[in-house]
């Protein structure tokens, strides 16, 4: 039965920064898109990046564009990288820039508006960089499944100034997006021993202001400080940091805006950087006395069997393992007429904080060793309101754990080191080839202001 348990929070250390991306890495990275590419048949492919979809372009490249656009020219021979006034100097940024694999040139066009536009337009660049009346395919963020459009593989998300040009250009546009992002296939959908090095980095981080903000809580304090609390450290961010409560408490996208924490109210938070989102809900409280009349069974009642379905979510991370089978235990062990599940029961996370999932209704997509995977399962009750222990683990079989022991034995070590805690403390079904990459894995602490005390199987 899941119980109490007062304990002082796993703290095994933080690197002092994460490892490079390096030239043969992005090389290496360049080679794949031009091999699935070919397989696909595809003699070009474009890829579109912005402020918010930046990540494949970012996985390529080291770079990613900040206040505007960029696009990648990559054929079989060549690559191009078309940046606006103020990202073009930052594109020296990448490697592959530096070593001559990718050459640059303005494009104003992307520049913010109003500014210079002293360069060739757009379609005249595509069309020199291009291939004439090519097949080429498109990488943006997103494709999409025959329910959704007329025809997934023309179905474009990249903007139409984008689109039109290369329509107009080319003899066939695809949407080519799947073969970086999809689960099964996507050449950024297994990680190696360097990026789980990147990842846990950014978990750690993460997982550390999660931590100083969660015994900073106090009742009256407002959630901006309490935000200020978990000095949050200058990797960027992955998605809008969350903190809702009073009013709030039911929008859980919603920032901090000057509410006050009181007793007896729910409350969660998460930090998201580049490849991590540490998030937890509870209630602002000291014990099951505080909470409304009808929720303080709540530990019995919602949180104890999230917990014990969490433990059972980590069993099913070894490879193999269909993920319909995932969904299907996790919709058993957390009914959805007490817990409300709606999205993904877990999903890949990267740069961006959701990549895509293996894991839905009737998937025959197998995890596999190298997937990155977020413990994202969302509960939601009227009463009860939500509970949730998300973080970030790798699946990592005995290669890829070699391979990590060899190149980052310190981060290993540590991976190791929260997952005894894991099974030992908190009595979760942890593998041998899971590795959680946060020093928060395995904590629930229902009582937000008193965090010392977790719950425990």
């Amino acid at each position: 039965m899941p119980h109490l348990v007062r304990i002082d929070w796993p703290h095994t250390g933080i690197p002092d920064t994460a490892p490079p991306l390096t030239l043969p890495e992005c090389r290496a990275r360049l080679a794949a898109l031009r091999r699935v590419a070919k397989a696909r048949g595809l003699e070009a492919v474009v890829v579109y990046g912005d402020r918010e979809h930046f990540a494949n372009l970012h996985w390529i490249t080291g770079f990613d564009p900040r206040f505007e656009e960029a696009v990648l020219v990559v054929t079989a021979k060549s690559a191009l990288l078309l940046a606006g006034n103020e990202c073009l100097p930052y594109t020296a940024i990448s490697a592959l820039v530096q070593a001559g694999d990718v050459q640059t040139e303005l494009c104003a066009s992307l520049s913010l508006q109003s500014q210079p536009r002293q360069s060739r337009s757009l379609k005249d660049l595509l069309a020199e960089a291009l291939p004439p009346r090519a097949r080429i395919g498109t990488v943006g963020w997103k494709y999409y499944g025959p329910t959704e459009v007329d025809d997934p593989a023309t179905a474009l998300e990249i903007p139409a100034f984008l689109a039109d040009p290369l329509r107009a250009l080319c003899d066939r546009v695809e949407n080519a997006t799947d073969l970086m992002m999809h689960p099964s296939h996507g050449i950024r959908a297994r990680v190696d021993a360097a990026e789980i090095a990147r990842l846990e980095f950014s978990n750690q981080m993460a997982a550390a202001a999660m931590r100083r903000m969660a015994f900073a809580l106090h009742d009256g304090m407002t959630d901006f400080a309490a935000y200020q609390a978990g000095q949050v450290g200058g990797l960027p961010l992955g998605c809008h940091s969350t903190f809702a409560t009073g009013a709030m408490a039911a929008q859980g996208l919603s920032g901090p805006t000057g509410q006050v924490i009181r007793r007896g109210s729910p409350l969660s938070f998460n930090v998201c950087h580049w490849g991590s989102n540490i998030c937890r809900s509870g209630w602002a409280a000291m014990g099951a006395e505080d909470l409304p009349e009808g929720a303080r069974d709540y530990i019995h009642a919602f949180a104890g069997p999230y917990l014990d379905a969490m433990s059972r979510w980590c069993g099913l991370m070894q490879p193999g393992v269909l993920g319909g089978a995932v969904w299907a235990e996790m919709h058993a062990a957390l009914p959805d007429e007490m817990f409300g599940l709606f999205l993904n029961p877990g999903h890949l996370i990267g740069m961006d904080e959701w990549l895509s999932s293996p894991i839905y209704e009737g998937s025959v997509e197998p995890l596999a060793s190298g997937m990155a995977m977020q413990m994202d399962v969302i509960p939601g009750h009227p009463i009860y309101a939500s509970t949730r222990m998300e973080d970030g683990y790798v699946i990592a079989d005995a290669a890829l754990q070699a391979d990590l022991a060899r190149d980052f034995p310190e981060v290993l070590a540590r991976c190791q080191a929260r997952a005894a805690f894991m099974r030992d403390v908190i009595g979760m079904e942890v593998p041998a080839c899971l590795l959680p990459l946060a020093d928060t894995c395995g904590i629930i602490a229902p009582w937000l202001l008193d965090p010392a005390q977790v719950l425990a199987l």
